[in-house]
């Protein structure tokens, strides 16, 4: 028997881990945002879906079909470590209980799962973060041409 063999099966026990779900207002749009940790380069598969009356829509998916009310109006965005849902001119019939469902190929632990309650009045407006998601990169950007700028300092000279 090959010793090696147990050692691929634990390295996908946990191989992506849903961190945080949360969710904002922009403007109309509502915009869920899925955490996740990334611990393989595997293809990631994921599920939007609403509960609301206790039935389950899905919104946008990988993994079903999603249903035709929120087709054309919900898109997906993936960036790295997080999935994050756009869903276009959010009302209180969008209400309900939004789940973030990932899987990553070859992972043996079956699908993580969030849930997270979204009620419109409740909602939080998305500007601020977005913003400031903004203001990081730049500043990062200005760090990082720091030295390209000492540089050309120095060769002027």
């Amino acid at each position: 028997s090959n010793p090696l063999l147990p050692l691929p099966v634990l390295q996908a026990a946990h191989c992506q881990m849903i961190k945080d779900l949360s969710a904002c207002l922009l403007g109309q749009n509502l915009r869920v945002d899925c955490r996740y940790e990334n611990k393989t380069d595997n293809p990631l598969t994921y599920e939007f879906s609403i509960t609301k009356d206790n039935r389950k829509h899905v919104i946008h998916s990988t993994i079903s079909v999603s249903e035709n009310i929120y087709r054309s109006r919900a898109n997906v965005t993936m960036h790295k470590n997080l999935v994050c849902l756009h869903l276009q001119s959010f009302t209180t019939s969008d209400e309900g209980i939004y789940m973030c469902e990932l899987k990553a190929t070859n992972d043996y632990t079956g699908n993580q799962t969030k849930n997270i309650t979204v009620i419109k009045d409740k909602l939080e407006k998305c500007a601020g973060f977005s913003l400031l998601i903004q203001n990081t990169s730049w500043l990062l950007l200005l760090l990082l041409s720091l030295p390209l700028l000492q540089a050309v300092d120095f060769v002027s000279l």
